[in-house]
Order: structure tokens, then sequence, then C-alpha cells
């Protein structure tokens, strides 16, 4: 199976945290991971199949050059209005989790 580029988007929060622990729990076949969230949480430190990545804050330009292959949101309504759009435009599959598409 082809490893994947996958985001994270509201990664620190508990539905975030939670896809972060299964995508490790069953090997996920990743290639590179970016852990989104709020400028709040920006900074903070995630530890993933053994390597710290460091949450970075989500803006309009968060999924550019990085070349994403799949976003999972987990961020509320309002942020999955405003940024999924972006992700989807630039090809990327998008899976939300919020009530926005219900």
């Amino acid at each position: 199976m082809k490893k994947l580029n996958v985001a994270v988007v509201g990664a620190t929060g508990k539905v975030g945290s939670t896809f972060v622990q299964v995508l490790q729990e069953r090997n996920f076949p990743i290639n590179n991971i970016y852990f989104f969230a709020s400028a709040k949480s920006a900074g903070k430190k995630i530890d993933f199949a053994g390597k710290e990545y460091t949450v970075e804050e989500l803006t309009e330009n968060s999924f550019d050059d990085k070349q994403i292959d799949v976003a999972l949101f987990s961020a509320g309504g309002g942020t999955s209005k405003k940024y999924a759009p972006i992700a989807a435009q630039k090809g990327i599959r998008v899976i939300d989790n919020s009530s926005q598409w219900r």
C-alpha cells in the first residue's frame, strides 16, 4: 500500500488526539504527517511513531507546499467550514468529523 502524507487538523483536541492514537495503533501507512491546531495550541509537541512533531497553527496557507494526500479534520464546524474547502481545492481528500457537513 502506498504511504500517504497526512494532516491532522485539531490534533491537540480530544478527537484529534484520538485520530493520532488510532493512526499509530493501526500502523497506517504514513510517509509524512502534519499536525495543525489553533494559535493557542501551536508549538505544542506530539510524539508519533518515535518522533517528536511540533503542532503548527492552522492558516489559509497551511496546506501549501506539503503535498498532503489526506486531511483529517476535527476542529469544530467553523474551522471545517473555513479550511476544509481550501484543502479540497488543493486536491486533498478531506475527512471531517464536525457537524458542518451533516
